[in-house]
């Protein structure tokens, strides 16, 4: 237990260097050149492999001279299989810089195939335990420059990639320090053409991981490490990262529905990429907690749900959609620890909390939410999805496995709670 004695009261800082606007694509040849980079894999997936976005982006490596090798064979919401033919590609590769171009499937794939190919291993030796053995990453990995296409996961900012261990019916994941992007390029152009289907996943994305990093356990409720190597990256609120979670919950509850409704509206979309951005780097070091947990197991379980905007990938949940669908009920659980946290994050998204007190914050906070769900096209909880109060149990089980995320929560669930989230997440409106 902790105690004044023994409590945490150091944070760190360790965020991904930025470059950021219009046109930032082009420099790419001169960013990983920078980084004594000259063999470069370019990962994307088959969608953007024939876009202008990597057009430009070939052109700018070739312009530098750079020997670029593309793999576009990504899949969105990746697997264990799909990892590991990545980070075959790069061993065959012999490669001494990375470049992705996509989303978080895109990102957290390069990621992958950059740590196997730089410290071979047994592909359990990393995963995140108790799914693998959790073994820490040996050193830095090549230079990598993440470059996003989406408003959402983040992937950019983050020590992680995310990917669905079929055969366990669950997603998990590799977290280290040593995973982070060595450069963030982001460039808000790419997201002019994205479908309205993809704004409305990616979009709600930013605004759960956001609230889920401002209101996860404060740091200084950890121990003190007993060596300073300890210090987990994901350490929980502090006031380096509040600063980017409230404001990217500001700009997403500005923007997201705007920039749903109006493709033409590159205002709302430019704000929205923005608030992505700074999400990532507030939950890149705050974590995130009950939402994510459960979104694991709400898309490791469904292989069947076409999404809009994503019916030519193979069926799943996008992210996305999978851990916004648990949002609201889950904050509504976790408001009686931190009520004014809860009820700021409700103002900051745009709910009118006049005469309301923090009391009323996780109800508050949890209908704003909704209707922003209901107004991006998201579907109505997870037996939108196909879920049924039957699943619970199974459901349950998958989220009780993601430990890394649960403690992260302000209020510890169990798993009688847990289950309770999933039937309150059934239905909202």
């Amino acid at each position: 237990m902790t105690t004044p004695e023994t409590r945490e009261h150091i944070f760190t800082v360790e965020t991904v260097p930025l470059k950021y606007g219009r046109g930032a694509l082009r420099e790419l040849g001169h960013d990983i050149k920078a980084l004594n980079a000259r063999r470069i894999a370019l990962f994307t997936d088959r969608h953007l492999a024939t876009t202008e976005h990597v057009a430009i982006a070939r052109e700018a490596l070739a312009r530098a001279g750079l020997d670029v090798v593309v793999y576009d064979a990504v899949r969105v919401e990746p697997t264990d299989t799909s990892f590991r033919e990545a980070a075959a590609f790069a061993v065959d590769g012999r490669f001494d810089g990375f470049v992705s171009i996509g989303g978080g499937s895109v990102m957290d794939t390069c990621k992958a195939a950059n740590l196997y190919a730089t410290y071979p291993n047994d592909f359990l030796a990393y995963v995140n335990a108790p799914m693998g053995q959790g073994k820490p990453v040996p050193g830095p990995l090549k230079p990598h420059l993440a470059c996003p296409t989406t408003c959402g996961t983040g992937s950019e900012m983050t020590a992680t990639a995310i990917f669905d261990f079929v055969s366990e019916n669950v997603k998990t994941g590799i977290a280290h320090r040593a995973l982070k992007p060595t450069r963030a390029v982001v460039d808000p152009s790419t997201i002019d053409t994205l479908p309205t289907g993809v704004v409305c996943s990616t979009g709600l994305d930013v605004l759960t991981h956001a609230i889920e990093s401002w209101t996860a356990r404060d740091f200084r409720t950890r121990d003190t490490p007993a060596e300073p190597g300890l210090r987990p990256p994901y350490q929980g609120s502090n006031p380096w990262s509040d600063i980017g979670s409230m404001k990217a919950i500001e700009l997403g509850g500005r923007y997201l529905e705007r920039a749903y409704a109006d493709r033409a509206d590159t205002e709302a979309r430019d704000g929205l990429m923005f608030a992505s951005t700074l999400a990532g780097m507030a939950f890149g070091n705050a974590g995130v907690h009950i939402p994510h947990a459960m979104s694991y197991a709400v898309a490791g379980l469904n292989h069947r749900y076409v999404a809009t905007g994503y019916e030519d990938e193979t069926p799943m949940v996008p992210h996305g959609l999978s851990v916004v669908v648990n949002a609201p009920a889950a904050f509504r659980f976790t408001a009686p620890a931190c009520p004014e946290r809860h009820l700021q994050a409700a103002h900051a998204l745009g709910a009118d909390t006049r005469n309301l007190t923090p009391d009323h914050g996780g109800e508050a906070l949890a209908a704003r939410l909704a209707d922003i769900m209901r107004n991006t096209g998201c579907p109505n909880g997870i037996g939108a999805l196909g879920y049924t109060e039957a699943d619970i149990p199974a459901l349950v089980e998958g989220a009780a496995k993601q430990k890394r995320l649960l403690v992260q929560a302000p209020r510890d669930p169990d798993e009688t709670n847990l289950a309770d989230i999933f039937r309150d997440a059934l239905r909202y409106w």
